[in-house]
């Protein structure tokens, strides 16, 4: 297993690079190239890679920690590759069971640099798209959104719903290689905070899986017990992505208020952001130790995760607002690293489960309702 401490300082020494390009790429609304290719040449992307297949065997929890640390410098890039990480970390919960085709991806994106792209965002228990069963396979189209670092992408990691003719309508994974006839990227990604990620859409029109890349069939509309094992992972590395943007946020207003610390208001303000920051660490860690390195499928582990990145997505909003205040006028001017994170930190809400939903979700797994149709 990884040492997770080496893992956090081997990602904080990307940070100078990360920094160099993550102003002009917010400002262009461009995808984060060179830190991305960096991070990939390097062998970041494969630190989940089991040790046995050759990889490093980073833990869900040390995969964390290493794209917290990302945030800190740029936003985007960390949250674009966690969005591969998570993958990778499902991938490796696979392998770990023997379930057929993991060891290839695993070994594919250690040996052959592969990067994965998710679109479970906006898919979820709900899919957008449609199946239809041919011979050998499926022909499949429609349009994936929020395909986090389409630009770079090998291959997108999936779901459609499919009108199976015994069981209705159902939900099957798939794996579709961006070389693929009939996928075409779509340059759209034009957004308020995390401008940098090319969470762009990604059209299919007729094209052809086999059926050695689908898995399935799930239920349409509720979080399925491996559904259940992918939130867990997904929301807890994303989580900890967006409690690194708001540290390095606070970093940069403790900086300024050095120059005004004899100010009771600017000490109280610091107080409140270390407060606030701590606690959602702790939220981070408990939710971490709970769910394990190795995690089952479970309802209450998805409200366990919920609940952590909820508080996250509170003390952030907060601690980015507040590192505003106390930077003043010069953190409102667009280039400041302050402004960025204000804006990229609201991204956190649009990541299922939301807020709210979160906390339905935790009411129903409390009160023991049905609580996986979402």
């Amino acid at each position: 297993m990884a040492d997770e401490q080496e893992l956090v300082e081997w990602s904080a020494s990307f940070g100078p690079l990360l920094t160099e390009h993550a102003e002009r790429h917010d400002r262009e609304g461009s995808f984060v190239v060179e830190a991305h290719n960096a991070l990939r040449d390097a062998g970041v992307l494969a630190i989940g890679v089991p040790a046995e297949l050759g990889g490093r065997g980073a833990t869900i929890r040390q995969v964390a920690m290493v794209q917290r640390e990302l945030a800190k410098y740029c936003g985007s890039t960390a949250l674009c590759t966690s969005m591969h990480q998570h993958i990778v970390q499902f991938g490796a919960w696979r392998y770990r069971r023997g379930m057929p085709g993991a060891d290839a991806m695993l070994k594919n994106v250690l040996d052959n640099k592969i990067v994965l792209v998710s679109t479970g965002g906006a898919d979820f228990t709900r899919p957008r798209g449609k199946a239809i069963k041919v011979d050998g396979g499926y022909q499949v189209s429609g349009t994936k959104i929020f395909a986090s670092q389409a630009p770079a992408g090998t291959a997108m990691s999936t779901l459609m719903p499919y009108e199976d003719p015994e069981k209705g309508t159902v939900v099957l994974t798939m794996t579709i290689p961006f070389a693929s006839e009939g996928v075409r990227m779509i340059d759209n990604w034009d957004t308020l905070g995390m401008r940098g990620t090319g969470s762009n859409d990604v059209e299919l029109k007729d094209v052809f899986v086999p059926d050695a890349a689908v898995g399935g069939p799930f239920p349409y509309g509720v979080i399925h017990p491996p559904l259940q094992v992918i939130a867990q992972v997904a929301t807890l590395i994303i989580a900890a992505v967006y409690l690194g943007v708001a540290e390095g946020a606070y970093g940069h207003a403790l900086e300024a208020a050095r120059t005004k610390r004899d100010d009771p208001s600017v000490q109280r303000t610091i107080g409140v952001m270390a407060s606030r920051l701590r606690i959602a660490s702790w939220a981070l860690d408990g939710a971490l130790a709970a769910i394990t390195d190795d995690p089952q499928p479970s309802l209450e582990g998805v409200a366990i995760a919920g609940a952590a990145k909820r508080e996250i997505a509170d003390a952030g909003l907060a601690v980015c607002d507040l590192a505003m205040e106390v930077v003043g006028g010069a953190g409102y001017f667009k280039g400041s690293p302050v402004e960025r994170a204000y804006r990229d930190i609201r991204a956190i809400k649009f990541h299922p489960l939301q807020p709210e939903k979160t906390l339905l979700q935790a009411g129903q797994v409390a009160l023991g309702l049905p609580a996986d149709d979402f």
